[in-house]
């Protein structure tokens, strides 16, 4: 009987969790220091800067489908993980890869420069943005994404950040598609990725 009640409370406490997530992504409301957004549009507006040094706005994103996902390059694993994912699944989609943007979004901006974030990339697939800028516009801009993100002091004077691990996927209007999660069965995110492709 106990055993019974433990599975029960197990599958509240995952569907408690699941639900949480869902909502704190897709819901409609307004965060602390975000923008205003409407409906299932995700973002606001921002003027940020990318890892060639070329300015990057909200509107440069829209018009076609993107994936973003949100990290730093002091990652220990999940980011370098995840970007060399997203290079193996470009590779695997071959040209139809063209009809799909990917951006990586720094959550650590003090040490994410324009040059450390353009050296990070070239260990992944070229057709991966970089983006960052200002501190106050970054953080604003992971608000309005709803994207979580939390400094973590080291004991060594460093510190660490603790940040949302799932890619995104935004339609051509910007609006939420989907995502991806982390560890995510290859196959899945390909067919995850095709689909946010068809017009």
């Amino acid at each position: 009987m106990m055993r019974i009640i433990k599975i029960v409370l197990w599958i509240l406490v995952v569907v408690t969790t699941g639900a949480t997530a869902y909502l704190y992504i897709v819901e409609d409301k307004v965060t602390q220091g975000s923008s205003q957004v409407s409906g299932d549009r995700m973002g606001g507006e921002f003027s940020l800067v990318r890892q060639d040094g070329k300015p990057v706005t909200d509107k440069d994103l829209l018009g076609k489908p993107h994936a973003m996902f949100f990290g730093f390059t002091n990652c220990p694993e999940v980011c370098p993980t995840t970007l060399y994912e997203i290079s193996t699944w470009l590779s695997e989609l071959g040209k139809d890869a063209d009809g799909i943007d990917v951006y990586f979004m720094t959550v650590d901006p003090e040490r994410d420069t324009v040059e450390v974030l353009a050296d990070y990339l070239t260990s992944f697939d070229a057709r991966i943005i970089g983006i960052t800028g200002k501190k106050p516009d970054v953080e604003q801009t992971l608000r309005s994404y709803r994207v979580y993100f939390k400094r973590v002091e080291l004991e060594n004077g460093d510190y660490n950040m603790d940040h949302t691990a799932i890619i995104y996927l935004l339609d051509a209007e910007g609006k939420f598609a989907g995502s991806i999660s982390y560890g995510e069965d290859g196959k899945s995110a390909i067919a995850k990725l095709r689909k946010l492709m068809k017009p």
